[in-house]
């Protein structure tokens, strides 16, 4: 289950979503990739078929569609709109899988911009009705999606409040989100008005504001000084511990797995603890630790069940996902039925 791609930059360790890399049999193929590149490209060849090119290009359906053969997915409000509980991320879609160069080069060819657009219509058959873009730098495909009909909320991630106007008239989202990377450096260099002067212009361009962190000590304090956020997108793992002096001296002395970033195994306890306590809506990503708690379907389905039961019934999750080898989007979305059910008061 594809969960996100590495980045080499603090400020591309967000996004909303996390690569698994199509699990056991993609890390097997991945395996061989590493010592002879070019059959990378061959299992590409055979896996798939290179995609019709042009906007005309007729999508891929999926085998079933969810709307239909497992009912409606559980749901919470943001803002004016009421979105499912899972969120279909980005980084997968741009090459981020945060498993090192080969599956990001994996990830990147695969997700050309017809399968892109796919991805999207075949989220919104399974039932998902939101998706977390991770850069309007990189948008085409919404816009494409958009002409073809997808219906989906986007939200999206930035860090330049003074292009939100720009965005919100050429993409028409939701909300925008200030990038996570950037909001942990800007606490870490005391710059923390910098992030709310984005939440006030997002607001000024008519759109709903959000901040994404990996530092839960950065959603606890604009929690506790009020400010005006509709909504968190949470980490539950925090990869910015770099730019906080003596943080990386509070951890044990070894993560639970490190592959370009270190994952420690109770950062989700921490930052689940703030989710709790804030009145916003929180979009937790990161919940299958960037892949490695993809070991098998057993380990998947037990981190939903854990971040469901961890965060508020108002609150959704963030997943990325590569439905290379593996119908990944139905898994997801049988699972947030299983566990992301919103029992009444």
């Amino acid at each position: 289950m594809a969960r996100f791609g590495s980045r080499s930059q603090t400020e591309r360790r967000d996004g909303a979503s996390e690569a698994c890399a199509g699990r056991r049999q993609f890390l097997t193929r991945l395996a061989a990739a590493a010592t002879a590149p070019a059959a990378l490209a061959g299992t590409a060849a055979q896996a798939a078929p290179a995609p019709k090119s042009g906007p005309a290009a007729a999508p891929a359906k999926p085998a079933a569609d969810a709307k239909t053969s497992g009912g409606p997915l559980p749901t919470i409000q943001l803002g004016s709109c009421r979105i499912t509980r899972l969120v279909a991320g980005a980084n997968p879609l741009s090459g981020y899988s945060y498993q090192g160069p080969h599956t990001d080069r994996a990830m990147k060819e695969y997700f050309t911009l017809e399968r892109r657009v796919e991805f999207l219509q075949q989220c919104e058959l399974a039932g998902i009705t939101a998706h977390q873009f991770s850069t309007d730098k990189d948008a085409e495909y919404l816009q494409v999606a958009r002409q073809r009909g997808v219906k989906m909320h986007f939200f999206g991630l930035h860090s330049d409040r003074t292009t939100l106007k720009e965005v919100a008239k050429t993409l028409h989202p939701i909300g925008m989100v200030h990038h996570g990377g950037a909001t942990d450096r800007a606490f870490a260099q005391g710059k923390a008005q910098d992030v709310h002067d984005f939440v006030k212009a997002a607001h000024d361009a008519g759109l709903l504001a959000g901040v994404s962190a990996h530092n839960p000590d950065c959603i606890k304090r604009i929690s506790e000084e009020g400010w005006e956020v509709d909504f968190f997108m949470t980490c539950f793992y925090f990869l910015t511990r770099d730019l906080v002096p003596g943080a990386e001296e509070k951890v044990p002395p070894d993560p639970t797995l490190q592959i370009s970033y270190a994952f420690y195994k109770d950062d989700p306890l921490a930052m689940t603890e703030v989710i709790r306590r804030v009145k916003q809506p929180c979009l937790a990503f990161k919940i299958l630790a960037g892949g490695r708690a993809c070991r098998n379907d057993r380990r998947i389905r037990e981190a939903f069940k854990n971040a469901f039961s961890w965060i508020k019934p108002s609150d959704g999750v963030i997943v990325g996902m590569f439905p290379r080898y593996s119908d990944e989007i139905q898994f997801n979305v049988q699972a947030t039925r299983d566990y992301g059910k919103v029992l009444p008061a």
